[in-house]
């Protein structure tokens, strides 16, 4: 990155132009305050790469967030995480207005008329910006750990704010077709859920007039229908109980985290952690996944599932298990994970820790697996299927635009690019 004159954002608190807030502790919310649906809090699992992840969010009562006035986040507010990822921020966009920061977060406000919000934001994304905040975050701890004086020594480059606003005309192009795809994939991924607790769960699937229903160990269900166990069904392979191995740039393999279980059964690729041929070939010698294939969460976001698009091979990173349907179509094994009765039976199967619950293998083995006639199933796959491929087509152009975004967000901030003849108008998102 060429090298611009700066400002230190301590140097912005100490004039004003800037505050840094840290959430609130803990101790200042009881469990009674988190209610199923209200004002959403945002911790560190719902901190992205520039963007709020909405997956698992938390809620408070309104009375319980005007109590925590100071900590309601504003338009162009942005928001980092305490703990884990340092690297990543959400910016705080209008539809965000009123959440809550969440204890494990810490909060800056511009009000410089130096700085466009969205203007720095895109220069968090930099490598070279990220790399900074790790190196500073590690500090030898098993977990980076960020704080207000760290947050205080970044130095956000002076650029003359018309070339900020055109920066953020040009970025925001993209962001805004990846928002349009963000809306259209979640239509796509409603119409699934819908189809799957209309047949099987109220049991209106197609021709079921007359059919009786039976008990079972999961209730009443269709005559003719059978409950299994999934290793009736699919093969249940456990990740390899290994060291982690490093991430590799020029990494030949794919190494699967956490952080690429994405919402609705997708995988998330926008973050990739690529590893070696021998680490690839050592993490892939119980299972290589491929297309149609399942992975399960064991810890953390217990039972968190993704299904591996066309296209893609990978390996399975530490606390997930592989599913691969043997005897039950693909799109109905992965509709059943995401369904109200894989919920219920994670209540069951799941064990209890003293620090955190777990879904294991020897739990997934026994998911009970309601299942239909083999025509219904097929019928089912036919009519969904289509859709989830539409929705795995969204999701690789949304990382397409992300990859070509990133390209030429560094550039264009470092001033290689120069955007300053552009006739650009001002996006609101620069304001």
């Amino acid at each position: 990155m060429r090298t611009r004159a700066s400002v230190l954002v301590r140097d912005l608190v100490l004039s004003g132009e800037a505050e840094l807030t840290t959430g609130p502790f803990g101790t200042q919310l009881k469990a009674s305050e988190y209610v199923a649906a209200g004002v959403p809090l945002i911790n560190v699992r719902n901190i992205g790469f520039g963007e709020v992840r909405s997956t698992d969010l938390e809620y408070l009562s309104e009375k319980t967030a005007v109590r925590l006035g100071r900590h309601r986040l504003e338009t162009g507010d942005i928001v980092f995480g305490r703990k884990g990822a340092v690297e990543r921020h959400a910016y705080i966009s209008k539809d965000h207005v009123g959440w809550v920061q969440g204890s494990d977060c810490l909060r800056l406000r511009l009000r410089s008329s130096r700085f466009a919000p969205r203007f720095v934001s895109y220069f968090l994304l930099t490598e070279h910006h990220k790399q900074w905040m790790k190196n500073y975050c590690s500090g030898g701890a098993t977990m980076a750990s960020l704080n207000q004086d760290i947050l205080s020594r970044i130095a956000l480059p002076l650029v003359p704010l018309p070339v900020q606003f055109k920066i953020v005309g040009v970025l925001s192009a993209y962001d805004d077709l990846i928002e349009n795809n963000n809306r259209r994939i979640k239509v796509l991924e409603e119409m699934p859920s819908r189809i799957y607790r209309e047949w099987f769960v109220d049991f209106r699937y197609p021709d079921n007039e007359g059919v009786p229903l039976v008990d079972s160990e999961l209730g009443p269900i269709p005559r003719g229908w059978s409950v299994k166990r999934m290793d009736e069904v699919a093969d249940v392979i456990d990740c390899l109980h290994s060291k982690k191995p490093e991430s590799t740039e020029g990494g030949t393999g794919i190494l699967l985290q956490l952080f690429n279980i994405g919402a609705g059964g997708s995988v998330d690729l926008s973050q990739i952690f690529r590893i070696s041929g021998a680490d690839y070939e050592q993490w892939t010698s119980r299972i290589e996944l491929g297309q149609g294939d399942c992975v399960v969460t064991n810890v953390g976001r217990i039972a968190a599932v993704a299904q591996i698009p066309r296209g893609l091979k990978a390996a399975p990173g530490r606390n997930m298990t592989a599913i691969r349907p043997r005897a039950i179509p693909p799109t109905f094994l992965l509709q059943y994970l995401l369904s109200e009765h894989m919920d219920h039976e994670v209540q069951t199967k799941k064990d209890a820790g003293s620090i955190m619950d777990s879904l294991n293998v020897k739990g997934i083995v026994k998911l009970a697996v309601q299942l239909p006639g083999d025509v219904l199933a097929n019928q089912f796959e036919q009519l969904v299927r289509p859709i989830r491929r539409h929705m795995e087509l969204l999701i690789s152009d949304q990382q397409n635009l992300r990859t070509t975004r990133d390209l030429l967000l560094p550039r264009l901030i470092s001033g290689e690019i120069d955007v300053t003849d552009l006739d650009i108008a001002m996006p609101e998102a620069a304001a």
